[in-house]
């Protein structure tokens, strides 16, 4: 075919395959994307009922886009290890493999080899992905008859590879790209933890264990060198510090080291010099490896931050930048700390920074005042007596219960509140309390003490201190255990608290807004919810309407919505069609405000800057409304009555049955969140 004439080549229809399926390559960034566009191409040469394209991922894991038919979409993701295939269907490097009958050659005891003879497999023809010399997949091609592949096939999957290979290429760095990214983000909680005290000792164990997610080690110390260089005190260690000494010397062979802007250190044995105190100290830790990286402090080396590990060659160049970010955030810790000299100046700087983190937290709140569902939208009588009702409570020091369908917005209302109150210039703080479970919850509410529990390297604020002088908005209340509600009880009426493990009596300073969607009046009843916290968090309680309740609201939402979606995508607010705005009336919204603004989200990339028409609605506007209405209304209720409980206790256990035991599409199916979801599988006994 080389020597052919051009003509010839042209006529060649495996060229044009080949042409278009490069063009997809370059045109596609998602792999998915590009196998399904691929398949469909590739069916005008090679004779397969079902194709595929595997990688190796994660070392000996693989990762399979599923078996495929041209025109449908890849099915779901399929991993296995090398123990569970045969070699013939394990990527390797070599030529491509044929199969002319699938039961001759697989084994069924293996289980990737028993998912394709289950399938109904009997041809195989696959075809090595490769890069340069490395394996990076394989392109599979199959058949339910047997010998169903010529050595002409052979040739058309091996060029058709050649090109995925790109694909699979541009994969693979953008997987490390986005590994890189998510390094980095790991490292920001660092910032909080130093923040949280000015002897960087203090919250050393903290540092130690948010790097070790980006940066696994077995011991981590900070070392600060003496004016002269030739001492070394290791200033800070986490964990037990038995095995360090306070201070070590240097000798001359070491000391144009620690100016040096990085250390990897493979092999501790080999590469420090015999002399070496340092030498000694790890080895006689069994530390092998290390990386050492700079502190500075007003641009001059003042020590370093090491990472050591057991191991040998566990550091290499890629493992430098991270190191270089906790150096950097522990210099400008560690300059903080060189300045507070004094016991008034350290209570100055606490002051300090607890302004600068509510400043932090006030710009917070103001941008997500200016996103859509921060604002407040409304112009129906009851929206306006919800408002009525919040800035005639807003001044006072009043608890506020917000009630309410999730998605009405009490989150919403709760910031008003704080806004308009003489605590405005105080922090807002939120805490979703059925986002965490009992012992979580009780911490992130009360904080805790070190060593009050495994992993408690430090002491922490909890919220009710982080909100001091401000709000703290406990959202989803009704979900919270007697031992939680016990403890909040005791915060309403004597105003104070013990952190998780601590045996000091705090006093807090706080204003406390509670919201719930549940029925709390049939919680007391159940025995879910304390009578006396009720009557203390329901001082003034403000309920917000449904929705569907205030349909002159529809619209004007809807102008405000589209306004901000549409800058957040860099589109002119696009308007709405007759037939959309009669859609939106209309329906029930059972999501509520959250669920308006979802969909027309939606519309807003769908409409790509046009009329927002009925069809760029989601399905769940224009459908099922009616069919809502219509179970309603089917339901009959007996004369002797129904136990709810046992209703709720059915229905749970009915959606854990439609949806296989997968909770987050049961709790799709109930309308509730997973946390939700939890608590009605406590209280049922389904758990």
């Amino acid at each position: 075919m080389q020597n052919a004439p051009p003509a010839s080549r042209a006529a060649d229809p495996l060229v044009g395959v080949l042409t278009e399926i490069a063009r997809i390559v370059a045109e596609t960034l998602s792999l998915p994307d590009v196998f399904a566009r691929v398949a469909d191409v590739a069916r005008r040469v090679l004779p397969f009922d079902a194709a595929g394209v595997v990688r190796i991922v994660d070392g000996p894991a693989l990762l399979s886009w599923g078996m495929a038919t041209p025109g449908i979409p890849p099915g779901p993701e399929w991993r296995c290890e090398r123990s569970e295939t045969s070699d013939i269907l394990w990527p390797s490097a070599t030529g491509t493999r044929r199969i002319d009958d699938a039961t001759a050659v697989l084994d069924p005891s293996l289980r990737t080899d028993r998912a394709v003879l289950d399938s109904g497999t009997r041809s195989i023809l696959v075809a090595p992905i490769v890069r340069g010399l490395v394996p990076l997949g394989d392109l599979w091609l199959s058949a339910k008859v047997p010998s169903r592949f010529s050595a002409r096939d052979e040739e058309a999957a091996s060029a058709i590879a050649d090109i995925l290979s790109a694909a699979l290429e541009h994969e693979r760095l953008a997987e490390e790209e986005r590994k890189r990214h998510r390094r980095h983000r790991e490292l920001e909680a660092l910032g909080p933890a130093l923040a949280s005290a000015l002897d960087v000792r203090e919250v050393f164990d903290q540092v130690s264990a948010i790097a070790s997610r980006v940066l696994p080690h077995d011991k981590m110390t900070l070392g600060l060198l003496s004016d002269d260089r030739t001492q070394n005190r290791l200033w800070a260690v986490a964990g037990d510090r038995s095995w360090a000494p306070e201070t070590y010397a240097i000798p001359d062979s070491e000391r144009a080291q620690m100016e040096l802007e990085f250390q990897i250190v493979r092999d501790a044995e080999t590469d420090l010099p015999p002399d070496s105190s340092r030498r000694a100290i790890l080895l006689g830790a069994g530390l092998r490896s290390s990386l050492r990286y700079p502190v500075r402090v007003e641009g001059r080396i003042v020590g370093a931050i090491s990472f050591h590990s057991t191991a040998t060659g566990r550091y290499g160049e890629e493992d430098v930048e991270l190191a270089g970010r906790v150096a950097d955030q522990v210099a400008l810790a560690f300059s903080h700390q060189r300045l507070a000299e004094e016991a008034k100046r350290t209570e100055e700087a606490r002051r300090e920074a607890a302004r600068l983190e509510a400043r932090v937290l006030a710009l917070s709140d103001e941008l997500e005042s200016r996103d859509g569902f921060g604002r407040i939208v409304g112009d129906s009588p009851a929206w306006r007596a919800v408002l009525l009702h919040a800035s005639k409570v807003a001044p006072t020091e009043t608890t506020v219960l917000l009630t309410g369908d999730s998605g009405t917005g009490k989150e919403v209302v709760a910031r008003a509140i704080h806004r308009a109150s003489a605590r405005s210039a105080g922090p807002f703080v939120a805490l979703n309390c059925a986002a965490l479970p009992e012992q979580l919850l009780e911490s992130e509410l009360f904080g805790y003490e070190k060593g009050a529990f495994t992993g408690a390297y430090a002491s922490r604020p909890g919220r009710l201190e982080q909100a001091a002088a401000g709000t703290l908005f406990l959202d989803e209340v009704g979900e919270t255990s007697p031992l939680v509600q016990a403890k909040l009880l005791r915060v309403l009426e004597a105003r104070e608290f013990q952190r998780l493990g601590g045996a000091k009596v705090l006093k807090t300073d706080v204003r406390l807004v509670a919201a719930t969607n549940r029925d709390l009046h049939v919680a007391i009843g159940r025995g879910d919810f304390r009578e006396d916290l009720f009557y203390r968090l329901s001082v003034f309680e403000i309920h917000l309407p449904r929705l569907r309740e205030r349909p002159e609201d529809i619209l004007l939402l809807t102008e405000r919505f589209l306004g901000d979606l549409s800058r957040n995508v860099g589109r002119s607010a696009p308007g709405v069609s007759r037939e959309a705005r009669e859609l939106l009336l209309s329906y029930s919204w059972p999501g509520n405000v959250r669920e308006l603004r979802n969909a027309l989200e939606r519309a807003v990339i769908l409409s790509e800057g046009g009329l927002v028409q009925a069809e760029h609605l989601p399905i769940a506007v224009a459908g099922s409304g009616a069919v809502r209405t219509a179970s309603a209304s089917a339901v009959v209720l007996p004369a002797g009555g129904l136990d709810l409980d046992e209703v709720e206790k059915t229905l749970v256990a009915q959606a854990l049955e439609r949806a296989k035991n997968n909770r987050s599409r049961a709790a799709k199916l109930l309308g509730l969140t997973r946390a939700q979801l939890y608590t009605r599988l406590e209280r049922h006994g389904l758990a």
